[in-house]
C-alpha cells in the first residue's frame, strides 16, 4: 500500500529566463512502485526522509539507499531505483530545470556523477519540498515564480543537510575567513594548516564549490565594498586593509570583479555613519527599538 499526492508545471519561456524552473512537485510515502529503467531530459530530486531501497546505476550496479538520502536524477542519465516493498519509505520529489543548473553542478550542488548522496539530516530540504507543494494550488497567480524561486532554496538546503560536510563549513574554511584579509598568499594559507595546496584546492572545492582564490577574493572584495561604502578611508588604505600592498593592482582586481572602480562603487554606495556599521548582523524577529526623541 502507498500514498502518492503531485503536481506538475508547464512554466513560460519568461520563467524560464530567471536561471531554474520548478517543473512539478510530489510527496509519496509506503511500499512505492520501482522506477524505471528510464531515463529524463530534466533534473530531479528525490528526498528520501524514512525508509530504505536500492538505486541501479547504468552499468548494473546497485548502491543500497538508507534515510535520510538525496537520489540525484540527471538528464540523460538512466535511473532505476525503489523503496524496500516490506518496509517502503517516505520521499518528497522535485522536477527542474533551467540554465542555473549548470552553474549549481559547477558549484558542486548538483553532483551528477553521485547519484545517490547520504543526508545528515532531511528535515530542512523537506520544509521546502512542503512550502512548494503549498504554494502548487491550482489557483495560485504566483506559481511558476514562487516554486521556480523554492528551487534555488532547495539546492542550497541540500548542499546543507550532506552528511559529508559540516552545515556551516569546515574547520579550513573558517579559517580561511577569518585570515582573508591578512596579506598571505594561497601558498601561506595551505602552509598555515599543514597542507599540500592540491589538498587545500580538494577542501576548499569540496566544501565551498570553488578554488581557494576565488573564495580568498570574494571575502576581500566584500570587505572592500563595506570599506568604500561606510568610511572615507583612501582607496590605498582600503587596499591594504583587505591584504593588498599595491593600490593600483587593488584597484585593477576590484574594477574587472566588480565592473567599476572602487571610486565610482564610493560614489554610488557611500553610506558614512559615525562610528561606522555595526558588525552585529540584526535579528530580523527581534528588531532593536529606536528611541524616539522629543523637543
Amino acid at each position: 500500500m502507498y500514498h502518492t499526492w503531485m503536481r506538475f508545471f508547464t512554466p513560460g519561456p519568461a520563467h524560464h529566463r530567471l536561471g531554474l524552473v520548478c517543473l512539478g512537485v510530489g510527496l509519496q510515502y509506503g511500499a512505492l512502485p520501482t522506477v524505471g529503467p528510464r531515463v529524463l531530459d530534466h533534473h530531479v530530486a528525490v528526498v528520501i526522509s524514512t525508509g530504505d531501497g536500492w538505486y541501479a546505476h547504468p552499468d548494473g550496479r546497485r548502491t543500497t539507499v538508507t534515510a535520510p538520502a538525496l537520489l540525484w536524477l540527471t538528464p540523460g542519465v538512466p535511473h532505476h531505483y525503489a523503496p524496500d516493498p516490506g518496509t517502503g519509505w517516505d520521499e518528497g520529489f522535485v522536477d527542474f530545470a533551467g540554465p542555473a543548473t549548470a552553474s549549481y553542478t559547477e558549484l558542486g550542488y548538483i553532483e551528477p556523477d553521485r547519484p545517490v548522496v547520504p543526508l545528515a539530516d532531511a528535515s530542512g530540504p523537506r520544509a521546502v519540498i512542503g512550502r512548494m507543494a503549498r504554494a502548487a494550488r491550482r489557483d495560485n497567480p504566483l506559481l511558476e515564480v514562487e516554486t521556480g524561486a523554492a528551487v534555488h532554496e532547495l539546492l542550497v538546503a541540500l548542499r546543507r543537510a550532506r552528511a559529508d560536510l559540516a552545515p556551516d563549513g569546515d574547520l579550513v574554511l573558517k579559517a580561511l575567513a577569518r585570515d582573508a584579509c591578512l596579506p598571505l598568499t594561497v601558498a601561506d594559507h595551505a602552509a598555515r594548516h599543514g597542507m599540500t595546496l592540491a589538498e587545500l584546492r580538494t577542501a576548499v572545492r569540496r566544501g565551498a564549490g570553488c578554488s581557494p582564490k576565488d573564495y580568498l577574493l570574494g571575502i576581500r572584495l566584500g570587505r572592500a565594498k563595506e570599506l568604500l561604502a561606510a568610511t572615507e578611508l583612501p582607496v590605498a588604505a582600503v587596499a591594504r586593509r583587505v591584504g593588498y600592498d599595491d593600490p593600483a593592482y587593488f584597484s585593477r582586481l576590484f574594477t574587472r570583479r566588480v565592473g567599476m572602480a572602487p571610486v565610482r562603487f564610493r560614489a554610488q554606495q557611500s553610506r558614512v555613519v559615525p562610528g561606522g556599521w555595526s558588525n552585529q548582523v540584526p535579528d530580523p524577529d527581534d528588531p532593536p527599538v529606536i528611541e524616539r526623541t522629543t523637543t
